[in-house]
This record gives structure tokens, sequence and C-alpha cells, in this order.
């Protein structure tokens, strides 16, 4: 099973979430993020505003989305 990165570049984990549907509402000392679900509901999720996350941290996140790891790992990959 493939791992969550350590220490992920934070501009390249929004930008993975972004492809997922997320959008950034809030940006201060963490950064909250909101995707509306085709049922009309919203998915919230807030990240640390660190230059770099760690991979439990980002396993967490995901986890709490509801976000699977290959899923999650796909779209960070993509540049």
């Amino acid at each position: 099973m493939p791992r969550f990165p350590t220490d992920a570049p934070k501009n390249r984990v929004i930008r993975a979430l972004e492809r997922l549907g997320y959008r950034i509402i809030r940006e201060r000392n963490h950064i909250c993020m909101a995707r509306e679900n085709p049922d009309g509901s919203r998915s919230v999720l807030v990240l640390p505003n660190h230059r770099r996350i760690k991979g439990s941290t980002l396993r967490r996140i995901c986890t709490q989305a509801g976000i699977p790891r290959n899923t999650f790992l796909e779209t960070y990959k993509q540049r």
C-alpha cells in the first residue's frame, strides 16, 4: 500500500484537494476548505497553515473527509 508523503509542501496538498473539489473558505492559522456534495450537503476540512504538512496529519485529514488513500495519492502525484 502506498504511503503518504512525509513533510508534503502545503501548496501541493492544497492543489490536490482542489482537484478533488474542495475550495478554500478561510486562511489564517488554519486553512478551512469545503466541498459541495451531490446530495446538497457540505464537507468541510481543516488543515494547519504550515509550510510543510506531516504524513500523519494528511492521513487524518483524508480519513475525516472520507477521501480514500489511493484517490488522494493519485491527485497528489499529478503536476
